[in-house]
């Protein structure tokens, strides 16, 4: 009666199976010997792959040693290929082989080819992979459209029936993105306007015009960096938030039940986030840009010697006021852009937390763009305003 091998020796065979490679010393020569099964079956499980790229990675190329695979159990065109490509397509100085093993490498050697370089693009292909992007950037546009035109809808229903808006809402978020974010703001305005007031000092101190210290301060920081400052850490602050808070809501599968209850997305998510940021923003911005000119101010005083009594004298003579309303109605449209690209993107978050990542980065990423190109069109639109002739 044959004998049952038992569950130890069954374990040492399948260990002994596993293909391997190892060095050697035979007759004064280092040699690499290779054993075990190398077959698609035999390196079909992990701990065998990982041992054979751990082996082979250890050993050294093929000119250098002489390779023995006569202790190879079983090859197949899988274990001879992997072989073939250790050895870097080419033949090791000695090698040590039976004739059947021989048979499958020679095959592989003969028709192994090169992996053929990728053409280069032609216009057609150019314009084929420009046709692809077209209509994904349409899609954009048109559901962006569409979140604007919704937003029109749902402001002109609050118009008609402002008692059923929601004012909770509109004034939790209000606080939000408003009263909480005055500290950063601050600190950030305060900074700003004295490393510009030290920047412009040491210009206007070489010509005898550190009175003028007013003139570009007041102007560079109410007309420009005031309300782009305020938008860029806005959009960073709460437009992330905006869009985190959605996101949220979709990963939690809270959107489809408001959905399901009949609530719309655009009335109790979209408008109160977008009325709250664009009453918030300008007067953040103008928050901004008094922290900036205070620190201007205190600089001017210990660099030039200018009095804050004489800076905030000869200021409304430097600014016009039309460069403050203008500031400030920059802000309002930087505020619902903001609230806009944030809903937008937490709209379009699937439920899961790479979504959610990636949606947050493209909004505050998205926002600070938006934000720069429209205080270029502003700035472009309005040149002739806010300045004296």
């Amino acid at each position: 009666m044959p004998s049952v091998p038992s569950p130890a020796d069954a374990s040492a065979t399948d260990s002994s199976a596993m293909p391997l490679v190892r060095a050697q010393e035979q007759d004064g020569r280092p040699w690499t010997v290779a054993s075990g099964r190398w077959t698609a079956l035999g390196m079909s499980s992990k701990p065998a792959w990982l041992a054979l790229s751990k082996s082979l990675e250890a050993a050294p190329p093929a000119t250098d040693r002489a390779w023995d695979l006569r202790p190879i159990a079983q090859l197949d065109h899988i274990g001879a290929q992997l072989l073939w490509d250790h050895w870097g397509h080419e033949w090791p100085a000695m090698l040590e082989m039976s004739p059947q093993h021989k048979a499958v490498l020679d095959q592989v050697a003969q028709f192994t080819v090169a992996t053929p370089d990728e053409p280069p693009k032609t216009l057609r292909d150019r314009i084929r992979d420009f046709s692809h992007n077209g209509p994904r950037a349409m899609y954009v546009m048109r559901d962006f459209t569409g979140l604007i035109g919704q937003l029109a809808i749902d402001v002109g229903t609050l118009i008609r029936a402002p008692h059923r808006g929601p004012w909770r809402d509109f004034s939790g978020h209000l606080y939000q993105f408003g009263a909480t974010a005055l500290h950063i703001t601050a600190l950030v305005g305060l900074l700003i306007g004295v490393v510009l007031a030290y920047l412009i000092s040491q210009q206007l101190r070489q010509y005898g015009a550190e009175t003028f210290v007013v003139n570009i301060l007041g102007l560079s920081l109410v007309r420009e960096l005031g309300p782009v400052l305020a938008a860029v850490l806005i959009a960073g602050r709460s437009g992330s938030a905006i869009t985190a808070q959605i996101g949220v809501m979709r990963v939690t599968e809270e959107l489809d039940a408001m959905r399901v209850m009949g609530i719309p997305h655009g009335f109790r998510l979209v408008m109160p986030r977008v009325l709250a940021l664009a009453i918030a923003m300008p007067l953040i911005s103008l928050w901004t840009s008094m922290a900036a000119l205070a620190g201007g101010m205190l600089a001017a005083d210990a660099a030039l010697d200018i009095s804050p009594a004489y800076f905030l004298s000869a200021l409304p003579r430097a600014v016009p006021i039309s460069n403050l309303w203008l500031a400030m109605a920059k802000s309002a449209v930087f505020g619902v852009l903001i609230a806009l690209i944030g809903c937008y993107f937490g709209m379009k978050v699937k439920p899961n937390t790479e979504s959610l990542g990636r949606g947050t980065t493209s909004s505050v990423v998205t926002s600070i763009t938006a934000v720069i190109l429209v205080d270029a069109l502003f700035a472009v639109l309005f040149k002739g305003i806010g300045f004296r002739g």
